[in-house]
């Protein structure tokens, strides 16, 4: 009895360690988007966009300096995160050092923010100081709302749609105003896909299941996390309704800090644009 013991928790503990070891060990993924239409032109080079989510600051096992160093010879155009920074009011100071690394890779067009559920764990005073945060140090965050960028001389609409798990999406306010052009959606729970039949987008980003984190032998524990999940759709690319998105595995960690079937994700896309306008209008069927 008391060898069983010591064997399942020595078991136990190498396992953590074995968990904690796959923390550290961030991926990047590349991937290729082509938006443009059939018989149109690109404008050009495609869009280099980095995509970071659910930093989660009391449960992150890489630093600015390993980030900056995965990065600093990548050219990036613009930069989105997609929520869950942080849930904790003495955590935010600890973004700081993080948002002067990716101001340092001096993005062409900005960087993006919206927020995630965890980030909602905030009370309002407290939240409100991470927003600023986020706006001081070179971020636009966004909450329902959209901004227009040019790139070659084409718009480009980054649509922030606020998050859906904690149900503070509000899809026909985040389109209100918007411009003919190849729209950009930047949110934290992917769910929202499954609400946007009758909206048009090019290409959608998100995060939040931090690809199962412990994905061994199944994400049993995402079951609650909505239809997306069920669909089999947890983490990379994908394509509902005839339209891209892609589930960010996250830089950081919930609950505890290890991972099993699912390393820490930094993600560039490579988003081929059309030279075309495209209708922006609320579309009467599925794309």
């Amino acid at each position: 009895m008391w060898i069983s013991m010591v064997f399942i928790v020595g078991l136990f503990i190498v396992l953590f360690i074995k968990g904690y070891k796959n923390t550290q060990h961030v991926v990047i993924n590349h991937v290729s988007i082509d938006a443009s239409r059939p018989s149109e032109d690109s404008m050009g080079d495609p869009l280099r966009i980095l995509h970071l989510s659910d930093i989660h600051l009391e449960r992150i096992s890489i630093t600015p300096n390993h980030l900056y160093d995965r990065l600093k010879d990548q050219s990036i155009d613009l930069i989105a995160l997609t929520g869950d920074f942080l849930d904790k009011k003495r955590s935010i100071p600890k973004l700081i050092p993080y948002l002067a690394i990716l101001n340092k890779l001096n993005p062409t067009y900005g960087i993006y923010a919206v927020f995630g559920n965890h980030d909602y764990v905030l009370k309002q005073p407290n939240f409100l100081q991470l927003k600023r945060v986020l706006e001081e140090n070179g971020c636009k965050t966004m909450q329902n709302e959209n901004h227009v960028i040019m790139v070659n001389g084409k718009i480009l609409n980054i649509i922030g749609i606020d998050d859906f798990s904690t149900n503070r999406s509000d899809i026909d306010k985040s389109y209100e105003g918007l411009k003919e052009g190849l729209n950009l959606v930047l949110t934290h729970d992917p769910n929202l896909v499954l609400e946007m039949k009758d909206f048009p987008y090019d290409y959608l980003l998100s995060g939040h299941f931090h690809g199962g984190q412990i994905h061994w032998p199944k994400p049993y524990h995402l079951a609650t996390m909505g239809k997306l999940v069920r669909m089999h759709m947890i983490k990379g690319l994908h394509k509902h309704y005839g339209k891209f998105f892609y589930i960010n595995e996250g830089l950081g960690q919930s609950g505890v800090n290890v991972r099993f079937g699912s390393r820490p994700e930094i993600t560039i896309h490579q988003l081929k644009l059309s030279s075309a306008l495209i209708k922006t209008k609320k579309a009467t069927e599925a794309i």
